[in-house]
């Protein structure tokens, strides 16, 4: 069978982009590597945050809806991001987000692992992991967090299921994924020889209530194909499995296929090419507002849609 790589990126639903923007960059010291906008509604923006050459499995990324209520936590959808640290810096990030006022949560033991759960401004769960699994990276060096400490990508994405079987096969049959533990109500399932990146943690919550999009929350999750025929392949088991994956669709800096998987949580198959360099240069990623090919005419009305954004 073909298999998907780990997470690409994962896409998430924030209030005020500019609360948004300087969180990420000016606490979390992320890169803002690409300012575009949501493809399919331009009038917001789609911000983009990764390591300094955005590779892919580093990338966080944003629709700033702001009138849009809370997200509602439950089944059917992804309920917490967890991002990787380098060994031995959890007491930096736990001292530098309690400076930063951050709404830290609690310091939880999962499948051997401790997680330093957070809140962002709006609302959503993050976690921070203590990792040395090897993965694609490059410190931002302009950024201000010192290279050794920096947030080195994501570490797993945790689901709440209804009917956490369904999901498992899916899960299996359809990307490859393997089961590798469980502990009480949680599973971790991993893909590609497993490690951080790699993972799926999810929840069985048999009695649980659906979740609702909004924000600080999650809006979909993204795994990493090789390339169109990989994708193509993968996007074949996906359909068989009576997913309903959409055509491939172009977002210019990769190639997407969306789908739910039998528990509702929206999942998308994303190409690793052509990248963020596709249009910018390196040393100038994320600087000024871009827009894809065929948004290029309409830039003076979008631009006039969106309110300012300093940084």
């Amino acid at each position: 069978m073909h298999r998907v790589h780990g997470l690409h990126h994962i896409t998430c639903i924030c209030g005020e982009p500019q609360e948004n923007l300087d969180f990420y960059t000016g606490v979390l010291g992320l890169r803002l590597v690409k300012r575009s906008v949501n493809q399919d509604a331009p009038d917001t923006y789609h911000l983009f945050y990764a390591d300094a050459e955005g590779h892919a499995g580093t990338d966080i990324t944003f629709f700033p809806w702001p009138r849009m209520a809370p997200a509602r936590p439950g089944v059917g959808l992804a309920t917490e991001v967890g991002f990787a640290v380098p060994p031995g810096v959890l007491g930096y990030w736990r001292e530098r987000l309690d400076e930063a006022g951050v709404e830290l949560l609690d310091e939880v033991e999962r499948f051997g692992e401790i997680h330093l759960r957070f809140r962002d401004p709006h609302g959503l769960i993050l976690s921070l992991t203590e990792s040395a699994d090897s993965r694609e990276f490059t410190p931002w060096r302009a950024g201000p967090v010192p290279g050794p400490r920096q947030i080195r990508g994501f570490h797993a994405a945790r689901l709440w299921e209804r009917e956490i079987e369904q999901t498992a096969a899916f899960l299996a049959e359809s990307l490859g994924f393997e089961e590798v533990a469980r502990e009480g109500e949680w599973r971790r399932f991993g893909v590609d020889g497993g490690g951080s990146g790699r993972w799926l943690e999810v929840r069985a919550i048999p009695d649980g209530r659906r979740g609702s999009w909004g924000t600080g929350g999650v809006h979909h999750v993204a795994f990493r194909v090789g390339d169109d025929d990989e994708q193509l392949a993968v996007r074949r088991q996906v359909a068989s499995a009576g997913a309903s994956p959409t055509p491939v669709i172009d977002r210019f800096w990769f190639r997407s296929v969306y789908f739910r998987e039998p528990g509702g949580t929206l999942f998308e198959l994303a190409t690793e090419e052509p990248g963020f360099t596709a249009d910018e240069e390196l040393d100038r990623l994320g600087e000024r507002l871009i827009l894809p090919p065929w948004l290029e005419p309409r830039r003076t009305e979008i631009e006039a849609a969106l309110p300012p954004l300093a940084g």
